[in-house]
């Protein structure tokens, strides 16, 4: 008989980590895999199941605007108890650091189901920042059965958390899997505007929507965009708008009236990934955009004040700045000035993976249900070797 597999997610940064593990999974004959949605990002998780070819088995249809990450763990928790009651499954697979991902891996636990965390590991250290993502992944390892850490620095993390390193896989993070594939695809934009943005003048792609930055950091990231779209009129800047109305209230008033700044929808993923590919730099809160634009030599500017993905940083692909005005401004006009700054970040170095994340993943999960041997763990020379600490905008703590 073939063995169970129930992958949990809800928003599209999930969804996109997940459907390179997806699609392994579901070509794997020793394995019957189903695919269960939360349904928090409704219409952006349409687009990533169409775009990845992934129809959902089951869908909990918990989406509700503004809810609070109480409100998600509570109706997670309550749905998915009766899901698994359902199907008993023999393993529960989860990504990453959301509320749904933790409530899932939760209700698993409480079931007596293993879990198995993609993308595990991660660390900033300070539970406030990010916030609660920071919580919710270090939750989720506490009730984790097998941890497929991206990096040899979240492998590290774990084993100083006392992890048994017999359960833990480095393995390369599935958005490279993702994202390898995603460039491949023909695409069609639905904004004609965004079409040929960065082909004939330099373009700056930015996204922000990290709640620890809500309200006056965010108003000050905002501010330094539009001082930098200002003072080079030769320039676009792309912002795609998250939906959260917090997000759209500090973006709008500060750079909507801006000729060269496009603000648009929330992209779809291959629109974005294709226009990530085209850019001059990528400024972001976002942490799944660190891993990707390394693949594509992208210089990085982060704004956090810390990162749990430090290899970036180590490599020197990716710089932390912070939210500060005259900081943020400053650190994009250098790059855009200076060749030798820009050149010195623009590297097509990836330390996040190799595009094998989903094989090692499925080969992971096929030895803790006792199908098959650990496969080899990804390792990237030179980068995985020295011990890495959280990394602050300020550098080392």
């Amino acid at each position: 008989m073939r063995k169970h597999i129930l992958v949990v997610y809800g928003t599209r940064p999930e969804a996109i980590k997940l459907a390179p593990l997806v699609r392994a999974l579901r070509a794997d004959g020793d394995l019957r895999t189903q695919v269960v949605v939360t349904g928090q990002h409704r219409e952006m998780l349409d687009q990533v199941h169409s775009f990845f070819r992934i129809t959902p088995d089951v869908d909990l249809d918990l989406m509700s605007h503004g809810a609070t990450p109480n409100a998600v763990a509570r109706a997670v928790l309550s749905e998915l108890e009766r899901v698994l009651e359902a199907e008993r499954p023999d393993a529960v697979v989860v990504q990453g650091d959301t509320t749904s991902a933790f409530a899932a891996s939760l209700a698993a636990f409480l079931a007596g189901v293993p879990v198995v965390h993609l993308e595990a590991g991660l660390r900033t250290g300070n539970l406030r920042s990010p916030f609660p993502e920071e919580a919710n992944r270090r939750l989720t390892g506490v009730v984790t059965s097998l941890h497929l850490a991206p990096t040899a620095t979240a492998r590290r993390n774990l084993e100083l958390e006392s992890v048994d390193p017999a359960t833990i896989l480095v393995t390369g993070n599935t958005v490279v899997d993702a994202l390898q594939w995603a460039v491949q695809q023909p695409v069609a934009f639905t904004d004609e505007r965004v079409a040929s943005l960065g082909r004939d003048r330099p373009l700056v792609l930015v996204t922000t929507h990290r709640r620890e930055s809500w309200g006056e950091p965010m108003q000050q990231a905002v501010a330094a965009i539009g001082d930098v779209a200002r003072d080079h009129p030769e320039l676009d800047v792309l912002l795609p708008l998250h939906r959260n109305s917090v997000v759209r209230d500090a973006v709008q008033p500060a750079l909507g009236e801006l000729p060269n700044v496009i603000l648009t929808e929330p992209l779809a993923y291959a629109e974005f990934a294709h226009l990530m590919a085209r850019c001059r730099l990528v400024v972001t809160d976002s942490g799944g955009v660190q891993e990707e634009a390394p693949s594509f030599g992208k210089p990085v500017l982060v704004l956090r004040d810390t990162t749990e993905r430090p290899e970036g940083v180590e490599a020197g692909v990716v710089r932390l700045i912070g939210t500060d005005r005259q900081r943020v401004a400053h650190e994009i006009e250098r790059l855009l000035d200076d060749p030798t700054a820009y050149a010195e970040m623009a590297r097509a170095v990836n330390p996040y993976g190799d595009g094998e994340a989903a094989r090692r993943s499925t080969g992971a999960i096929r030895f803790l249900l006792g199908l098959g041997p650990m496969p080899e763990p990804f390792v990237v020379a030179d980068l995985d070797a020295p011990a890495a600490e959280p990394v602050t905008a300020q550098g080392r703590p």
